[in-house]
């Protein structure tokens, strides 16, 4: 089981399908592995361990019935602090949302658990989003696992972090300026800033209707392997009836 945790989201799930692993025992082995590094590098700043085993067990009785939620059955995530999350606290970074607690997902965050992704918490993130360094007022500085006394870059730090150190198989990040792309680089994992229009922004501290700035944001996932980028961006692609940049064109196979 220790290997699992570096394992990809992609194999995680086929492993699941095949009955050679179950959801509560990758999770299980997540959360321990988030115990055991996130006081040293402070990449996850809210944890729903009891949720998330109450869901891989649902997860685990669908599967002894052969019932299967869609392609992320039972894979573990985190998820970005700037994006909602029905029930958990989402800051974005900023004090003005300290205790904020959304009431519904962001729909990238609903699209992947609706897929059977099991989610652990959130992680850290500079103040909205505005920074290639993770760090902010609430929870203090995300640090690079490789390195402490180094960074692990932003806005999508504490993403970056905790997938390199085998906490999450799959994240979701955001990118306006490099906020995927130089915390995937300096931390040793994958990630996709997504074509404008593709992926929907309702839901994230940067919202869509940001004016000039509006085509540069998306948000994209980010994982250890390419092939869990594969798997993940198609699930999150598409309209939501909120945001007006997004368009329905098909993903194609990369």
């Amino acid at each position: 089981m220790p290997d699992a945790i570096y394992w990809s989201a992609s194999r995680i799930a086929a492993e699941i399908r095949a009955g050679n692993l179950t959801s509560r025992e990758i999770v299980d082995a997540c959360l321990a592995r988030i115990e055991q590094v996130n006081p040293k590098i402070n990449a996850v700043v809210q944890l729903v361990a009891g949720r998330a085993c109450a869901e891989a067990d649902e997860l685990d009785r669908l599967a002894a019935s052969g019932r299967f939620r869609g392609p992320l059955h039972g894979v573990p995530i985190t998820i970005k602090d700037s994006l909602d999350t029905e029930g958990i606290v989402s800051t974005g970074g900023t004090m003005g949302r300290k205790n904020f607690i959304p009431s519904e997902d962001a729909p990238v965050v609903a699209r992947l658990r609706d897929a059977g992704a099991v989610l652990l918490g959130k992680t850290n993130t500079p103040e909205l989003t505005l920074s290639g360094e993770t760090n902010n007022l609430i929870y203090g500085r995300t640090l690079n696992p490789y390195d402490l006394a180094r960074s692990p870059g932003g806005s999508s730090g504490g993403s970056a972090a905790i997938i390199a150190c085998g906490g999450a198989a799959l994240e979701l990040g955001s990118d306006t300026g490099g906020s995927i792309r130089e915390p995937a680089h300096l931390c040793g994992i994958a990630g996709i800033k997504p074509t404008s229009g593709r992926t929907p922004r309702s839901g994230h501290i940067v919202p869509h209707a940001g004016g000039v700035m509006d085509s540069l944001t998306q948000i994209g996932p980010m994982a250890r392997y390419v092939e869990d980028l594969v798997l993940a961006l198609p699930i999150i692609c598409g309209p939501d009836g909120r945001d007006p940049a997004v368009v329905p064109v098909p993903v194609g196979n990369p």
